[in-house]
């Protein structure tokens, strides 16, 4: 179950990128679950990993590997996540860099680890090095769309974007996937997602664009309030375009090439909220007037992990109430209710701090029937803006997290 239609975009390739994707089972027999990309010796890569303390073992050693020199091979798993396992995990993390090395006669600091899955189960490292060789020959530039779907746990579909645009005479292209779909919530970025660029771009620049371009996209989604253990985004650029290096100095082009990154990202963002486990509503909630953009957040976040709202937008129930409850409770301080609106889309429900005079039941229903819904909170006590993407809270989420290890 995912909200609106299943549609995977035309993936463009970047040059300097391949992609294999194969099946190693580590979890299902069949099922895509290893992915191995390969960057150029003119590639740089930039990234942004979960702040969970209970980081694990794969993204440790990605961040060690990332602070020491340019990588050559990222691997990702699927099936377990390689959490929670200790010293082991550690030695297990980097047997697999280790495999990737000795198959691509590359030094074990050029190999990033990714995984993903259940959390607590030693890493079966011998099917993933042995599986190693097949990702390597089905290495391809255009493996993108295997790699979306190589990449899932309990996602329902794979997720892709893919922008172009010109600038004086020369393509820049950014392309990426990601998965998630459950333990969604900021302090990071996302689950995992991977996207590349032919930008020619600084490694300081780079590292700055993906983290101010994580915090508009994946640091403004919620699924259930969640932050995994193996977060991790990835921003590859691999040089190939003909186009100027991107840099300050050359507003026009760092502006363009910053918007493209950001609008994929949030792309890819908005598909996992989409894909949410057992959402059936993708809903937009921001809040305008705040005094500080952590205040605008601090009420948006507080309606978004409601129980009580999820679940009455689950059952489409206009039930005001409750989002004017969660406004009242997130804490601001010296907060006057008379000068606050809230709407449902366009409709106005609450009106200086009580039920707006022109708003009728009917008017409710016909929005909280939609997939697709917008709630606004109009705080009237500042400049701050902020919004933040969620779900629906569903019987199915439930049954899926009840059923994840069986």
């Amino acid at each position: 179950m995912a909200v609106g239609a299943d549609f995977f975009p035309e993936m463009t390739a970047i040059e300097g990128v391949r992609i294999g994707t194969t099946c190693a089972g580590i979890k299902k027999p069949g099922r895509k679950d290893l992915v191995l990309f390969e960057l150029s010796e003119q590639c740089r890569t930039a990234g942004v990993f979960t702040k969970n303390a209970f980081c694990a073992a794969p993204v440790t050693v990605a961040k060690l590997h990332l602070a020491e020199m340019s990588p050559r091979y990222l691997l990702i798993n699927t099936g377990n996540a390689n959490a929670g396992t200790g010293e082991q995990g550690m030695t297990d993390a980097l047997a697999c860099c280790t495999g990737v090395a000795q198959s691509t006669g590359t030094t074990l600091p050029q190999i990033l680890p990714f995984s993903t899955g259940v959390i607590g189960e030693a890493l079966p490292v011998h099917t993933i090095v042995d599986a190693i060789p097949a990702a390597y020959d089905a290495l391809t530039t255009n493996g993108w769309d295997e790699a979306a779907e190589g990449i899932m746990t309990t996602d329902t579909r794979p997720k892709g974007a893919s922008v172009s645009f010109d600038y004086e005479g020369a393509t820049i292209n950014v392309t990426g996937i990601s998965k998630g779909s459950g333990m969604i919530c900021p302090n990071m970025a996302t689950m995992l997602a991977f996207v590349a660029t032919d930008a020619d771009v600084p490694q300081e620049l780079l590292q700055e664009i993906i983290s101010q371009a994580s915090e508009k996209s994946f640091n403004r989604i919620t699924v259930d309030g969640d932050t995994s253990t193996n977060d991790a985004c990835v921003l590859v650029a691999s040089g190939a375009s003909a186009a100027p290096i991107v840099d300050k100095s050359n507003e026009g082009l760092y502006q363009a090439f910053s918007n493209a990154v950001t609008s994929v990202l949030q792309t890819l963002a908005h598909a996992i909220v989409r894909d949410g486990e057992g959402a059936t509503k993708f809903v937009t909630v921001t809040v305008d007037g705040g005094q500080t953009a952590d205040e605008s957040l601090q009420v948006a976040y507080t309606i978004a992990h409601s129980p009580l709202i999820k679940t009455a937008l689950f059952a489409s129930d206009p039930n005001w109430g409750r989002i004017l409850a969660a406004v009242g409770r997130a804490g601001l301080s010296d907060l006057d209710v008379n000068q606050i609106n809230i709407y449902l889309d366009d409709i106005c429900i609450v009106q200086s701090g009580g039920v707006a005079a022109s708003y009728t039941e009917e008017q409710g229903q016909t929005v909280m029937n939609q997939e697709e819904i917008l709630i606004r909170v109009e705080l009237n006590r500042g400049s701050a803006l902020e919004t933040v993407w969620t779900t629906d809270l569903s019987h199915d989420y439930v049954s899926i997290n009840a059923d994840y290890r069986s």
